[in-house]
């Protein structure tokens, strides 16, 4: 009888993963994401479609700048479907690992528009291996075309992302999901390191909160304001700048670079808004007195250079950004914040960064 009852239960737990498998592999036509609509990316065309770098055209760069720039944080593929299940294919460069979470550093993570506004849809985590991955996005879907849009993962080098769709039915290339384009350059922080999702990262958050394209070049432990980055945002096809540039380095890598960083990108940007954000408060300040102390030097030297840049230069700006509650429970390991703290800081600039753009005819 015990026997029978496992049995029983056992085929109860497997019905919902049957319900979920409704296609095989074989039912899917899949095509290649750069042949759809690619975007989200400061430099749109790079020689691999899913980086963020054109490490040919720029030089200058270090090991860690490549290893951070090949990453495809932020990169954004847009399509339009009436497939009843979405799914996604990967072959890696290199997978995303250590003790980020999956479903960001390797993750898919999708959006579909819902009475005009973009919806969380589903999320996918691909294994690593030398051999194509995939998954399934979302399924048990009605047959209406819906626009959606999927975040690439945070911390990994893609050779092939495949859109999957049920075969007999539509794919096509998406429209542009977000208006103007904005450059989002930063620690990681702008990258998205500690997050849980691809799409919950602050230019992710501020994109959708506002309709603009803000573009993730995000840098981890490597936004330093160094010349190379200057000399490449300075031709960069972009209509304004935000800059999470005071979070990495100390106050002498801040004194050392910093004029020097907005004189090269406005020899080619002229008269376009450059928007630095204060570095937010790290929680692990709040009992380590070394700790605090260097996080102070640094805020005290970048809001002292901040000042003079203001007298000295057009067109540069300072605001005020804050990722933690009242209660200060938005940390994850004591410098990221977590999804929670990650969207406040968004909505601590939105208002601020859009005021300012709405100056330049950004809206």
């Amino acid at each position: 009888m015990k026997r029978l009852i496992s049995i029983f239960v056992l085929l109860i737990l497997l019905v919902p993963s049957f319900a979920q498998n409704k296609f095989a592999s074989a039912d899917f036509v899949w095509t290649e994401a750069s042949e759809l609509t690619l975007t989200g990316k400061v430099f749109q065309d790079t020689p691999l479609p899913y980086q963020r770098m054109d490490f040919d055209r720029f030089g200058g760069w270090t090991e860690k700048d490549i290893a951070r720039l090949e990453m495809s944080a932020g990169v954004i593929v847009t399509f339009e479907t009436d497939s009843p299940e979405i799914r996604v294919r990967a072959e890696w460069i290199k997978a995303g690992s250590g003790n980020l979470s999956p479903q960001a550093s390797r993750g898919f993570d999708l959006y579909i528009k819902k009475d005009g506004k973009w919806l969380w849809a589903g999320i996918r985590a691909l294994d690593k291996g030398e051999e194509p991955k995939e998954g399934v996005l979302v399924a048990n879907m009605d047959e209406k075309m819906k626009e959606c849009l999927l975040y690439f993962p945070t911390h990994s080098v893609e050779k092939s992302v495949k859109i999957g769709v049920v075969d007999g039915y539509k794919l096509k290339p998406g429209q542009e999901p977000f208006r103007h384009r904005i450059c989002l350059h930063g620690s990681s922080f702008m990258h998205g390191s500690y997050t849980t999702r691809a799409g919950a990262t602050v230019p992710g958050f501020l994109s959708r909160l506002t309709g603009l394209m803000f573009c993730n070049l995000g840098v981890g432990g490597d936004c330093l304001m160094q010349p190379q980055f200057a000399k490449a945002l300075k031709d960069a096809d972009v209509e304004a700048f935000v800059f999470d540039s005071f979070s990495n380095g100390s106050d002498a890598s801040v004194k050392k670079n910093f004029f020097k960083f907005i004189e090269i990108i406005q020899s080619g940007q002229k008269g376009k808004p450059l928007i630095f954000m204060s570095s937010i408060y790290r929680e692990n300040r709040n009992f380590d007195t070394v700790v605090d102390k260097k996080e102070a030097a640094k805020d005290a030297m970048a809001r002292k250079l901040m000042a003079e840049a203001l007298q000295k230069y057009d067109d540069v700006y300072f605001i005020e950004s804050n990722a933690a509650n009242e209660w200060h429970e938005t940390t994850v390991d004591g410098v990221h914040p977590g999804d929670a703290g990650y969207f406040l800081w968004a909505l601590s600039v939105k208002d601020q960064i859009l005021d300012i753009l709405a100056k330049y005819g950004i809206e």
